[in-house]
């Protein structure tokens, strides 16, 4: 079947009769690369400016680093408001309002006098204009693809590892310019762009040309209820389906006035009469802001306890490579060249986990599984490196995974063995807010141990462990799911009345005996 889109403004919805695979969904992803860019882009670029605070602000890099501690947990623990909002009034607006946030936040901390100034502006008012902006955008993109939904979003994804690229030389040279106050004004009125790509994200309605047939097929005015009438010359059955629950009557006196018909003389002597009615137009049910039912689905539970464990092993790397490099004896230049290697081989992993989930068929979490493990691996194998080159294989390998990682986690919710598509929208925004808790507690708690150890390597082993958590936890979300599909079945078996299937010609053939029985009687 061929996609049909309707055309129509661009402020209107897109309609097609299955999901498109493309359409306007490459103008989605393009927004998407963009926004990836100016969100987690920037967050990872931030770095450049932590001398500058400290020397203007007189504070210790501690309590700098709180800056984005504060914006990444807020980014995350409101991940369900943004799923209400979304869901109340459209992932577009949403998005756009996003955009306004980040800007005001990051433009507003250029004229900071205090590190609790840029606590407010950027971890409190940038951190929500980020979840504003980046959760819808994904939630959507996930819509408008089904068979390529996770190479698209792998490689759309990659818009914040081309921002490090880009962003961080860039800012780094503008300061030496204008200084870091106006350079971070610049990065605010930059990042309005988000609402240019806000603008782009169109609505998406699926309807099938098999709804839509059967709608015009169908009668305007009919009743609600469906009516079974089973007739013989000495019987009459009536059975009426409603709503609240099921009645049978074996009298013609206890049928309903629409369903009561008088008995024709010419009627055959054996006669059933099935009349269906049902009304053409189902009530719709009602979209929930925010669906806990997700809560409910033992597979989903597992899977935000892998979010949770798995988010500890995602930011150590990144935080106490070059802290490790330097405690090796390696210089600051050949520190640098190891984290952006880690960046490059976050890319191809991005782009490779989006190839090799796009293939047909392939069971999609097993494959996650696999990233998982080998992502636990590179964190251990951190702590025996001992010089540049085994640093360097340890993060081109690390970023590798973390990259198959990164990329796919939230739009594997889209996939059946978690969720589904149905329900994704509610589920990202919970399996971020769980996904806060970690990212709010990890570095603390990770910098808690090189501090009592005073080894750097303490800090990749609890990010192992975590890993590991995580992996456990990821393994039983298709056992769960199986099991949980099973139960649901038999529950529904044992639901459905024991009733024999040929019960219709069991009365037909009874009344057929007693009518024997009467024409033979004296």
């Amino acid at each position: 079947m061929t996609v049909k889109a309707v055309k129509m403004p661009c402020a209107t919805p897109n309609v097609y009769t299955k999901v498109p695979d493309g359409g306007w969904g490459w103008t989605v992803a393009f927004a998407f690369f963009f926004v990836e860019a100016l969100t987690y882009g920037i967050i990872k670029s931030f770095g450049v400016f932590f001398n500058d605070l400290m020397e203007s602000f007189d504070e210790t890099n501690s309590r700098i680093s709180w800056i984005i501690s504060i914006c990444v947990f807020v980014q995350s623990f409101t991940a369900p408001l943004s799923t209400v909002l979304s869901n109340r009034f459209g992932h577009r607006l949403v998005v756009m309002a996003g955009g306004v946030l980040v800007s005001a936040g990051m433009v507003t901390a250029s004229f900071a006098r205090t590190v609790v100034d840029m606590y407010v502006t950027i971890g409190v008012v940038s951190g929500l204009g980020y979840c504003l902006s980046f959760l819808p955008t994904v939630t959507i993109l996930s819509q408008y693809f089904d068979k390529r939904r996770s190479l698209v979003t792998a490689v759309a994804s990659t818009g914040e590892c081309f921002a490090v690229f880009s962003f961080a030389p860039a800012i780094t040279a503008l300061k030496e310019q204008i200084g870091w106050r106006y350079s971070l004004l610049s990065v605010g009125v930059l990042q309005l762009s988000i609402v240019i790509c806000g603008s782009l994200l169109r609505p998406i309605i699926i309807k099938e040309e098999e709804e839509e047939a059967a709608a015009k097929a169908q009668p305007p005015e009919e009743p609600t209820e469906t009516k079974y009438m089973l007739e013989n010359e000495q019987t009459r059955t009536s059975i009426e389906s409603i709503d609240s629950g099921v009645e049978i009557t074996t009298s013609p006196s206890n049928v309903p006035g629409k369903t009561k018909a008088e008995p024709k003389s010419d009627e055959p002597k054996e006669h059933v009469q099935i009349i269906v009615n049902s009304d053409s137009t189902p009530p719709e049910p009602k979209n929930k802001l925010l669906d806990f039912s997700v809560m409910r689905d033992y597979s989903f539970i597992c899977y935000a306890f892998f979010g949770l464990f798995a988010t500890l092993g995602f930011f150590a790397p990144s935080l106490y490579i070059i802290p490790l490099s330097l405690s090796l004896g390696i210089s600051k230049d050949h520190s640098a060249y190891i984290l952006s290697a880690m960046a490059i081989a976050e890319v191809l992993g991005r782009i490779s986990a989006g190839w090799v989930l796009n293939k047909q068929p392939i069971r999609k979490i097993y494959i996650e599984l696999i990233c998982v493990v080998l992502l636990s691996v590179a964190l251990f194998a951190f702590p025996f490196a001992s010089e540049f080159w085994g640093l360097m294989t340890c993060s081109i390998f690390f970023g590798f995974m973390l990259g198959t990682v990164a990329g796919t986690h939230i739009p594997l919710l889209a996939e059946d063995d978690v969720v589904g598509i149905e329900k994704m929208s509610s589920a990202a925004g919970v399996y971020v807010f769980i996904q806060s808790l970690a990212g709010l507690a990890g570095p603390p708690l990770a910098g808690v141990l090189v501090d009592t150890t005073r080894n750097y390597s303490s800090a990749f082993y609890s990010c192992a462990a975590g890993m590991v958590l995580g992996a456990v936890f990821l393994s039983l979300v298709r056992p769960c799911k199986a099991g949980l599909c099973h139960h649901q079945q038999e529950g529904a078996v044992e639901a459905v009345p024991d009733l024999p299937e040929d019960f219709i010609e069991m009365d037909i053939g009874k009344a057929e005996s007693s009518g024997k029985r009467c024409d033979s009687a004296p």
